[in-house]
């Protein structure tokens, strides 16, 4: 047999668990059957899966497949439908191991398109050495008049991240992933949307940004991140791995990131923060609820794969509590139940067994085929937004107009 190919999301945690899991996999099943895992960053990811059709015409066995594009994979026919193999010889402990917002989003049209990965909702990050330290509390409450603890309210956030901005120290306030990748800044902007009670779906069901809501939202972030005396200056250039990378190495009192970049904090080398982070939920206007987002990243098998049966045999020993464990050590965030209670986790990234608590106020993105053409259309809202003095209104406007043409 030929080597197995293996398209990975390029992040050293992913591709030293990959290769650990490969090399224990083939050891414990006597296989010589050598693995080529390829970490690709994540428009060249998506570009080599689904828009070139890697996974359809056998390129790629394996590959990683995040929650916003299996919509997308599945409707062009590129990934296998795991029911039957599943029903034959199921992962362990299968589906009540992992948390029922894991298990959703690869089921469509009674299939079911691939395992969970590896996860972690946006929450916020911040550093608790900080904000309990009595002299900060002290300074804090004189200049603001009250007390210093994580922010509930975005205004909240915004006083705490000018209260902590240290330009001279190389230390600033929070941190932004601003890079134009299609993913973070739409982010951001959902999490502005729902925090503020808004939504990206109208009555009918389809995507409708042309509210209230997305223009206060989209106001307040474009002013937020241009916020010289909050914001890290390389936030423009930061996508979510850079971002988090600064955050451990001490550069920031606060960020809003993926759980994987807290918990990263507390297991690699560079980490100059380990034992001084923690999280929360993510602050709300005021008269709404907090939110997070869930967009977890998936094991597949391409449907043009000649070694379909291997590549399952793989993702159930890669999925199992242990490898699930292994994965989370090595700085990557484990999917299952067991993962985020387990004693030994808790004791290295005490704030593990929040996710259950993130996953209650998790919302998803919308399933449609076009979902990956409206990110590329409100990422560059966002940029425009940022980089322009046209109002947020118009730029609103004139996404939802294009937006329109992708059903029409």
């Amino acid at each position: 047999m030929e080597k197995i190919r293996v398209a990975v999301r390029k992040f050293d945690p992913f591709e030293s668990t990959l290769q650990k899991l490969w090399d224990l996999f083939c050891l414990k099943y006597n296989i010589a059957v050598e693995a080529e895992m390829v970490p690709l960053e994540l428009h060249d990811l998506y570009e080599e899966t689904i828009t070139n059709k890697g996974l359809k015409n056998g390129k790629w066995d394996i590959a990683h497949i995040n929650t916003d594009w299996i919509f997308d994979a599945v409707n062009q026919k590129a990934v296998l439908d795991l029911t039957s193999l599943i029903s034959q010889n199921p992962p362990q402990d299968y589906p009540e191991g992992w948390h029922n917002s894991l298990l959703h989003l690869q089921q469509i049209k009674n299939g079911t398109y691939g395992l969970p990965f590896h996860d972690g909702p946006e929450c916020l990050i911040f550093r608790k050495d900080l904000f309990g330290n009595n002299t900060e509390k002290e300074n804090f409450n004189k200049q603001f008049g009250y007390e210093l603890n994580p922010p509930k309210t975005w205004e909240q956030f915004v006083q705490i991240a000018e209260f902590f901005n240290r330009p001279e120290e190389n230390f600033y306030g929070c941190i932004f992933a601003n890079f134009p990748d299609g993913h973070n800044m739409v982010f951001d902007f959902c999490l502005q949307l729902w925090t503020r009670g808004g939504s990206l779906l109208n009555a009918e069901n389809k995507i409708d940004i042309n509210n209230p809501a997305s223009i206060q939202a989209l106001d307040f972030y474009r002013i937020l991140v241009n916020n010289k005396n909050a914001v890290h200056p390389k936030s423009k250039n930061f996508g979510s791995v850079e971002a988090g990378m600064a955050f451990a190495e001490g550069q920031a009192a606060m960020a809003i990131n993926w759980f994987g970049f807290a918990s990263m904090c507390e297991v690699i080398d560079e980490s100059k923060v380990k034992g001084k982070v923690d999280i929360a939920e993510l602050p709300c206007d005021i008269n709404h609820k907090t939110a997070s987002l869930n967009v977890y990243w998936l094991y597949t098998i391409g449907i043009g794969s000649k070694n379909k049966a291997l590549a399952y045999d793989f993702l159930r020993f890669a999925t199992t509590p242990k490898s699930d464990k292994l994965l989370t050590n090595e700085g990557g965030i484990g999917c299952r139940k067991s993962t985020w209670t387990d004693p030994e986790i808790n004791k290295t990234i005490p704030y593990y067994h929040k996710l259950e608590m993130l996953h209650e106020n998790a919302l998803t993105l919308p399933q449609t085929h076009i979902w990956p053409k409206v990110t590329e259309l409100i990422d560059q809202m966002v940029l425009k937004a940022i980089e322009s003095d046209i109002s947020s209104e118009k730029l609103i406007e004139e996404t939802q107009n294009e937006i329109e043409k992708l059903t029409s």
